[in-house]
């Protein structure tokens, strides 16, 4: 990549970051009650009270994430200790299991067998340990980290439970989700908490294990999101399908374990595979865009919205197809980040009001009413890309200048 594109899309991101994402949710913070509102409209206006469980999670690691990267800014940690303060008063039932939506105020109102909330409350206690120095955040996170790691090895155990989502007496799945979020989380875990290496070195190992054992695919060319427990292809609509965005993250994860660790090429191959496949299959051949979801045999797919362009597969892919750039120096990794820096920035980016819309049509057209924030969308996909690529293209900057 030349210089003068390097040094253009360095200043885009972080145009993008400080002068359109972080403006938006400046002013946000709750501060009669705590943390974060979830549910925003294009302006920025809340069309429910109701807050998300693992969105402060993801506000946490955010605003921490932030702050270890361009220096601590005290607006920055005021929204971070708030949302770890609401957290850790309101969202734990008492199983020790956190809840997934919360009124305003922190009253319970929904609670899921998924441990996403928990595995972001780990994320931000992590990351705020580091920005703060604060010893109890990481205790908080190790305690929350190993429950959760006992969950994912032993589902039925008491009295941290989480039952299978589908019957396993007639058709036992293992999901991609719950493998590749563990294996993201084991390695900020890593980062944050040096001296326990060896314990999250073994557990990544693990997770990367089960990720390419059981639902890389070479056959048909796919990383899936569900198979049998020893891998099987399933031949129904759940196990046909595929989810782009998911795969082309769980890519850049493993590529990032990869290298911490010094595993072999061979995973690393894997990987890059794994991102070509993805956009292979899920990139829109003739609107642009990344779908939803595809079925591997072009048959139909079950959920509806499969179609939409959502602001997160884009997002993951910017991050991957600069990693394999990164990695590779290859020309068609350096166009796929031209071609979805392109496109999401021409189609996401709301220069009116500030961040990204949440959802396309097919077309590419916004779907109305906009939608800025809710239990799904918010600020941590787009802001994690928009600082991980200026990072990244920070280090391409120094290699050229080197060169020159």
């Amino acid at each position: 990549m030349e210089l003068t594109k390097i040094r253009e899309y360095r200043k885009m991101m972080q145009r993008e970051l400080f002068d359109r994402m972080l403006p938006f949710w400046g002013n946000k913070l709750d501060r009669e009650y705590g943390g974060m509102p979830t549910f925003l409209d294009r302006e920025g206006k809340p069309f429910s009270s109701d807050k998300g469980v693992w969105f402060q999670g993801r506000v946490l690691w955010t605003y921490s994430y932030l702050c270890n990267v361009y220096g601590a800014r005290p607006e920055w940690l005021e929204i971070a200790k708030s949302c770890k303060d609401f957290m850790n008063q309101h969202c734990f039932d008492t199983d020790g299991r956190m809840y997934f939506l919360v009124t305003r105020d922190g009253r319970p109102v929904r609670k899921r067998r998924y441990f996403f909330s928990e595995t972001f409350y780990i994320l931000g206690n992590a990351e705020y340990s580091v920005a703060t120095g604060d010893k109890e955040a990481l205790q908080d996170a190790r305690r929350v980290y190993d429950k959760v790691v006992e969950l994912y090895e032993n589902p039925d155990s008491d009295p941290f439970k989480m039952p299978p989502k589908y019957n396993p007496e007639v058709r036992p799945m293992r999901g991609l989700a719950n493998v590749m979020i563990l294996l993201n989380v084991t390695s900020i875990m890593r980062k944050c908490d040096p001296e326990n290496r060896e314990k999250y070195d073994a557990r990544s190992k693990k997770y990367i294990s089960d990720l390419l054992q059981y639902h890389y695919n070479e056959e048909y060319q796919a990383l899936f999101e569900n198979v049998g427990p020893n891998g099987e292809f399933i031949d129904e609509p759940a196990g046909r399908t595929i989810n782009p965005g998911h795969s082309i993250e769980a890519c850049w994860f493993l590529i990032q374990e990869a290298e911490a660790m010094g595993l072999g090429d061979d995973v690393i191959e894997k990987c890059l595979n794994i991102f070509d496949w993805s956009m292979m299959h899920g990139w829109d051949k003739e609107y642009g865009g990344i779908m939803y979801f595809v079925d591997i045999e072009g048959r139909p797919v079950e959920q509806y919205e499969h179609e939409l362009k959502l602001w997160w597969p884009v997002s993951e892919a910017l991050i991957a197809s600069l990693k394999a750039y990164t990695l590779t120096k290859e020309d068609k990794y350096e166009t796929w980040f031209h071609t979805l820096a392109e496109y999401s920035f021409d189609h996401f980016s709301d220069p009116e009001y500030g961040e990204w819309v949440g959802y396309l049509t097919r077309e590419g057209k916004w779907q109305e009413p906009v939608i800025k924030s809710n239990l799904y969308k918010g600020l941590f996909h787009v802001t994690r890309m928009l600082v991980m690529c200026d990072h990244m293209l920070a280090d391409l900057e120094a290699e050229q200048e080197e060169e020159e």
